[in-house]
């Protein structure tokens, strides 16, 4: 018997995380269904005390872009006319050259010919397939509107994608700038500057303030370059090791919200998340209790999980959702003033959509914004640090020069 740390949500929105025995993870799985648990995550139980110095993730090997084709040709195939199980049988056949998402689609088809729901399936392959997404999928399979949930998860997923790529293009050129700066220090220090040290050295003569700490500079890299490699592994581990603990996650996610530009354009992020997904959720009959959970372990920022942790409360009561979001002040005034006008009018799943998009269109410009800040800013920055070693250098030759005469 194997021990799993399973957590999981209730009939009534309530979360549930401890740790449990099973012969696998599947019948854990199963397991927790039949007591009527819809679990979110269900991994082995205990971990190394510096795990949190392990690099990488382990997780799915299939890619958001797999998943995204994935239900983009099922529901094309299913709009077709095919049955389930035939329109897996013809996925399996256009990803023979892709191993893993191959036997993933077979692994499903042998679940649908062995009678298991799709949603049921799909849970069986473990992080592939997130729980909001199975959750539509289960709706669409009760109100058997199957494709109907198909193509609004291909919607979902491409605009999830389309955002994540405009940030993705937008962050190119600053990336490239800041890699050019770095690499033309580097260069400067571990080439450039040496090639005068000699001649500074056998002057006899003290250099001037900026030249020493110049050529220190140039020396500390030269000698100890090596430390960069520890320095940037304890870094990562200790940024892993905030992470890792609910407490710590949830001060480090408020700090980086403070953060100034970077944490408006963070909360936006998440704004945009939030109405999208439960917009989504609500538009195929996902009740809104059971949607705000999923919701809620959907969003990156625990803080901004912990707020809307308010609202799932203020349902469980019997209230609104979008009076204790309001009194939490962690959404922007204009967001919540649209959510309230949508819950008032009984037309909330719309109110979110617009909002959602509303908010796509404020971080595109936020983006464009902060790049048009951020580029001058490295350029100059680049320029003086490199100034700054140019004339540092001259210094130190004039000050040659005048003690040759």
């Amino acid at each position: 018997m194997a021990q799993f740390h399973i957590k999981a949500v209730n009939r009534d929105g309530e979360t549930i995380e401890e740790d449990r025995e099973s012969p696998s993870e599947s019948l854990l799985i199963l397991s927790l269904q039949e007591e009527g648990l819809l679990p979110i995550r269900v991994a082995p139980a205990g971990s190394s005390p510096f795990g949190f110095l392990r690099f990488g993730r382990r997780g799915s090997k299939i890619s958001h872009k797999q998943v995204t084709l994935f239900t983009r040709e099922l529901l094309t195939l299913l709009e077709a006319g095919l049955p389930l199980d035939r329109a897996l049988t013809v996925l399996l056949e256009l990803t023979e050259k892709e191993p893993d998402f191959n036997a993933m689609i077979g692994k499903i088809l042998e679940k649908i010919k062995s009678g298991a729901q799709l949603s049921d399936a799909l849970e069986a392959q473990g992080p592939v397939f997130s729980r909001f997404y199975l959750n539509l999928i289960r709706a669409g399979e009760a109100g058997g509107a199957l494709e109907v949930v198909l193509d609004r998860l291909t919607q979902y997923l491409d605009s999830s994608k389309e955002l994540r790529d405009t940030v993705t293009t937008a962050m190119i050129y600053p990336i490239i700038l800041v890699i050019m700066a770095i690499g033309s220090l580097l260069l400067l220090l571990t080439f450039v500057v040496p090639q005068f040290t000699e001649m500074f050295d056998s002057a006899g003569k003290e250099l001037p303030i900026p030249t020493q700490i110049v050529v220190g500079a140039a020396d500390a890299i030269r000698s100890y370059w090596w430390t960069a490699i520890p320095i940037f592994a304890i870094v990562s581990g200790w940024i892993r090791y905030q992470r890792s603990d609910p407490v710590r996650r949830l001060a480090w996610d408020g700090s980086m919200l403070k953060l100034p530009l970077f944490g408006d354009l963070m909360l936006k992020f998440q704004v945009a998340s939030f109405s999208r997904t439960l917009a989504t959720l609500l538009s195929n009959g996902v009740p809104l209790l059971g949607a705000l959970s999923i919701v809620k372990d959907t969003l990156d920022n625990r803080l901004v999980a912990q707020k809307l942790g308010l609202a799932v409360e203020s349902l469980k009561e019997g209230g609104g959702m979008s009076a204790p979001l309001m009194e939490a002040e962690i959404f922007p005034s204009l967001a919540m003033q649209m959510i309230k006008l949508g819950e008032e009018s009984a037309q909330l799943p719309e109110m979110l959509d617009r909002v959602a998009t509303t908010y796509d269109k404020e971080i595109k410009i936020s983006i464009q914004r902060l790049l048009a800040m951020l580029e001058p800013v490295l350029i100059v920055g680049l320029g003086i640090m490199i100034g700054g070693i140019i004339i540092s250098i001259l210094m130190a030759i004039l000050s040659v020069n005048d003690l040759a005469f």
